[in-house]
């Protein structure tokens, strides 16, 4: 049996097509977890009137690391802490690199599929 999605005979990729989805495929195998949303490091104001970030200049509260993502279709944010942000930085970067890949195999698909001779029936 061949590779993965290789077998239809119709759409052969080239060698250089296979060589580049077999690098993708080694990569996203060796990404590990991978966490979606955003992280931001946000300074804020607090509620009370004689605080620090209420002078001239404000000297605002933070930086408070901010993680947000859609959950069941809402925004959902989390502040991560100092400990929490350094455990889970690279788990941000492997989802930002699986995007990455995904993109670049459905590149590599659609130049596949574009170069099909029978489009021109």
């Amino acid at each position: 049996m061949g590779d993965p999605g290789w077998e239809n005979e119709n759409v052969p990729p080239t060698p250089a097509q296979q060589a580049q989805t077999r690098r993708i495929a080694r990569e996203l195998a060796g990404l590990g977890f991978a966490l979606p949303g955003t992280l931001a490091d946000r300074m804020t104001r607090c509620g009370y009137a004689n605080c620090r970030c209420r002078t001239d200049p404000p000297r605002l509260h933070g930086p408070y690391h901010q993680w947000t993502r859609k959950k069941n279709g809402k925004t959902a944010t989390r502040i991560l802490s100092d400990d929490q942000l350094a455990d889970y930085r690279p788990w941000f970067d492997n989802h930002r690199r699986l995007r990455e890949l995904i993109a670049e195999l459905e590149q590599l698909s659609l130049a596949i599929a574009e170069a099909d001779p029978r489009w021109n029936r």
